[in-house]
């Protein structure tokens, strides 16, 4: 027998009163009623509520004055609680341990944040103490459901024939869209490795290996800003690669492991299969956004047609429009029962927020079978363009709709936020559901307005939609991609392409995004090469694993479903990393420190 116990913390139920055990944990809580004392006992499986009253004061001292989060050992005999001491919401909620001797473990030191409860605590200490943040019940859960989710997704793609590879985490920098982390060779002076952002190189290579289906857990690490659904650092994706595929076949892998993940591990409705497609132009028409969240009902229009008439006398959109401005109308649903406040904080939150100049809006009701427009713009539209905004934007009477009104990029931001701001203050988003839905044919390129070039806008290593006619004789701005993102709730899951396989094009699609073929034969030179000896049409996608178990765990935050997060400024509090290192091990990697500021 086990010699710290004899049964787990939630092991022990009606059926074993009577018995002697022993059990091992964690002190939960205590609670002194005087002549009693109890303790709950808490392990990694659940909590038992043990008891000893005053008659062995020893043990009830030792009990007394041990802090809690002290590890003990109690031995003692399984007796029936008192009906109305019953708590239905523990496994072990029938019974309690009558206390007989008592082993301290580990005793614990004045703890830093409570462990007993849920109540929220200021972050950084969570992240210093993050062995102690990991013992409450919420975080502990979530991260246990990951480990689940986890098992789950490698035996679905194992059954589905995909083997599971590994691939290097030291190696070359590779142009994936953020910055890298770079490690110093102390083998080969002034060169360094770097972290892989993703494994796509590596992947694609498998593919030219001969191997038909792959995947993998990878670790991906990029130096970028912290978000709520984005950890910096590293994170980690369901990565996979397929042979001799077009997009459905991409699509038609890893749909139905999304659906059954979520399915298992969620009490929230996920819907059948094939989930919906939506091309990238469609999805920021309608939703002024490439993630869109397809619980909210309300959809965009764009009504710079309207506004620009010449019967439509309002000025302050008439002169943005003439600079190139658009109007993107902003359903909302029943906004004529809200009172004047509303639309007045809509209206002060675009221009503090949202450092907008503000939201115009127009409330359409209906008398004795007439259409009346209320609101500070509505007198300046003719009654049929008033019509005509109606019909073009889907209205029903009772509903209201909001304007942004600046140049197409701002408009449609300033939109898609209104549209969620919208949909969450008037409860109009689906509950109890995950929405997933593909965007589809991402632009190939899009210009840089700050390095004044066209570049890539997506994953360079997509195949053009069109292939090298389409490089040779389009406008890049106009060329699409066989690249997608997966979305669920908002939250875009995944990107993925169907990859650029043949050197032609891979150097003629890299030309126009100003790399030379000598720089492309630098940089990709490995892939290149293996490129050039035979390899199948391919393509993939790469889920993230903590945006999966984020949405699973029904939290805001991507740090509550990692075990051992950074904080938003890329540290490791409770490792005190990055740290300074010794001058000698600088030297070794023939490297100096330089004194500067950020400011």
């Amino acid at each position: 027998m086990n010699k710290y116990r004899s049964h787990k913390c939630n092991e022990l139920t009606a059926i074993n009163i009577g018995e002697a055990v022993s059990i091992a944990g964690w002190i939960n809580r205590k609670r002194d009623h005087g002549n009693l004392l109890f303790v709950d006992l808490r392990d990694h499986y659940g909590i038992t509520q043990c008891v000893i009253d005053n008659s062995n004061l020893d043990i009830l001292k030792l009990i007394e004055n041990l802090r809690v989060e002290s590890v003990i050992k109690i031995t003692g005999r399984v007796i029936k609680r008192e009906a109305e001491t019953v708590n239905k919401d523990l496994n072990s909620g029938e019974i309690e341990i009558k206390i007989d001797a008592v082993e301290v473990l580990s005793e614990a030191d004045e703890l830093p944040m409570p462990v007993f409860g849920e109540a929220n605590y200021p972050e950084d200490i969570r992240l210093k103490y993050r062995f102690l943040d990991a013992r409450r019940e919420g975080l502990h859960k979530n991260i246990e459901l990951r480990s689940k989710v986890i098992a789950y997704i490698r035996d679905l793609m194992t059954k589905n024939g995909f083997l599971e590879m590994q691939t290097p985490i030291l190696t070359a920098s590779s142009p994936e869209g953020a910055r890298d982390y770079l490690v110093p060779s102390r083998t080969h002076p002034g060169k360094f490795y770097a972290l892989p952002q993703a494994p796509q190189q590596f992947k694609q290579l498998i593919m030219a290996a001969g191997f038909d289906r792959y995947f993998q857990i990878a670790p991906c690490f990029r130096d970028e800003d912290a978000r709520a659904d984005r950890s910096p650092g590293e994170f980690y994706q369901l990565d996979m690669e397929m042979s001799f595929v077009e997009q459905d076949d991409i699509f038609n892998a890893i749909e139905p492991v999304l659906q059954k993940v979520f399915k298992k591990f969620s009490p929230k409705k996920v819907p059948e299969t094939p989930f919906p497609r939506i091309t990238y132009a469609d999805s920021m028409r309608m939703y002024g956004t490439d993630k869109p969240d397809l619980r909210n009902p309300i959809v965009l229009s764009n009504l710079t047609s309207i506004f620009s008439s010449p019967e439509v006398s309002f000025e302050a959109f008439k002169k943005l429009i003439k600079d190139g401005a658009e109007v993107i109308g902003i359903p909302c649903p029943k906004g004529s029962s809200q009172a004047r406040k509303f639309f007045d904080s809509m209206n002060s939150w675009a221009i503090k927020e949202m450092n907008a100049p503000g939201l115009g809006y127009i409330i359409f009701e209906e008398t004795n079978g007439t259409m009346v427009a209320k609101g500070p713009i509505a007198k300046f539209i003719p009654e049929k363009h008033l019509k005509e905004i109606f019909e073009l934007s889907n209205l029903s009477y009772g509903d209201a709709i909001f304007f942004s009104c600046s140049q197409p990029k701002s408009a449609y931001e300033l939109a898609s936020a209104s549209r969620d701001k919208i949909g969450l203050e008037l409860n109009v988003i689906e509950k109890d559901i995950f929405r997933f839905c593909w965007i589809v044919d991402f632009p190939m390129y899009e210009f840089d307005e700050q390095a004044k070039k066209i570049d890539f806008s997506h994953n360079p290593f997509s195949m053009p939609q069109g292939g090298l006619k389409s490089l040779e004789s389009m406008d890049p701005l106009d060329i699409l991609g066989y690249q997608y993102d997966i979305v669920c709730n908002g939250i875009e899951l995944s990107s993925g392409a169907i990859r650029n396989h043949v050197p032609e094009i891979m150097f003629k699609a890299f030309e126009i995004a100003g790399y030379s073929k000598e720089e492309v034969v630098e940089k990709f030179g490995g892939m290149i090469n293996a490129f050039s000896y035979g390899v199948p049409p391919h393509g993939g996608i790469a889920p993230g694993i903590d945006r999966i178990i984020m949405l699973l765990a029904d939290v805001k935050n991507i740090r509550e479903v990692i075990l051992f997060p950074m904080n938003q400024q890329a540290q490791d509090l409770m490792m005190n990393a990055p740290a300074d290192v010794s001058e000698e091990i600088l030297s070794e990697l023939f490297l100096t420190k330089v004194e500067t500021s950020l400011d």
